[in-house]
């Protein structure tokens, strides 16, 4: 569909360029006459695409139609179409948003734990009952000693659940310095921000994507799926709920693991707690071994070695 505004720059260049008349310039494109020798009657509208275009970088998120009510407010009378037009003229458009907001965490990069409760890791694992229902496991690991916190298994899992377990955790262990967990809906949502505000956690979010960077609770969840849930037929969410506990029991207490030198986490716990005085690991005393002996008094050797050097 050819515009007004075309077609008479077509007749123009017909009769500047080839010599026509405006009749047969007309008549060659297949225009009328009319469309040539109309003259607008349309008002200036400069004021009125100022205020549309600033009430629009004010207001980014408002379409035309709210912008419509807003200069109406102010006493400009203005039909929506004419302000549609105006408005796709000055190109102006809501642009689509590319995902949803994300809630940002921390992002400085994150240390290696060094004693327990530096690091909790948070994550979510799914499976299904013999009669096709499906149910969510919360897990949640110390990075340190590698024990397993919590298995909570429900059919749903908010974010106020999650965080009611975690103020359990807290009871039982204390306070985590650092909380890591990826971006789904339950942890991002404002009941877990209020939980680490109120508490005072640092909670920080992996990179969307990039699970590597929560290794530690992927690589539980593996052994979780591997060991149990890809072994047993479930029936019922207690039934789950039971094996749960006790596999946790078993992971804690008797599973070796490849990274603690072949200790349980619990054994290797133990030996993270006298990290923080390191003293306490000498019986003698705090100072390290000396090289040498040192003689006793009245040692003939002691002289005689001494007299050497």
């Amino acid at each position: 569909m050819v515009t007004s505004a075309a077609e008479r720059e077509a007749v123009a260049h017909l009769v500047d360029a080839h010599g026509m008349s405006e009749r047969r310039a007309c008549k060659t494109i297949g225009s009328c006459r009319m469309t040539m020798r109309y003259k607008t009657t349309r008002t200036d509208d400069a004021g009125l695409r100022q205020r549309m275009k600033a009430i629009a970088h004010e207001r980014r998120r408002f379409g035309y139609r709210r912008v419509h009510v807003l200069l109406k407010r102010e006493g400009y009378r203005v039909n929506h179409k004419k302000l549609f037009r105006l408005y796709r003229e000055e190109k102006l458009a809501v642009r689509r948003r590319g995902g949803r907001k994300r809630a940002i965490g921390t992002r400085a990069p994150m240390m290696a734990p060094m004693a327990p409760n530096d690091r909790w890791s948070l994550d979510f694992v799914s499976d299904q009952l013999t009669c096709g229902r499906r149910f969510r496991i919360l897990t949640v690991v110390d990075d340190c000693t590698r024990e397993c916190l919590a298995l909570v298994a429900d059919t749903s899992l908010s974010g106020v659940r999650v965080a009611r377990e975690l103020d359990r955790l807290m009871i039982e262990r204390g306070k985590p310095k650092t909380v890591v967990s990826d971006n789904g809906s339950e942890l991002t949502s404002n009941a877990i921000l209020i939980w680490a505000d109120q508490s005072r956690v640092a909670w920080h979010y992996i990179a969307p994507g990039k699970p590597m960077q929560n290794a530690f609770i992927e690589s539980f969840n593996g052994r979780l799926r591997d060991e149990l849930l890809n072994e047993t037929l479930f029936s019922s969410l207690v039934q789950a709920r039971v094996a749960l506990g006790c596999w946790r029991a078993d992971y804690n207490d008797t599973r070796p693991h490849s990274q603690l030198g072949w200790r349980t986490p619990s054994e290797f716990a133990l030996t993270c707690l006298p990290r923080r005085d390191l003293a306490l690991r000498y019986a003698d005393g705090s100072a390290p071994a000396p090289v040498a002996t040192t003689a006793q008094p009245g040692n003939p050797s002691a002289t005689s070695e001494l007299g050497i050097g």
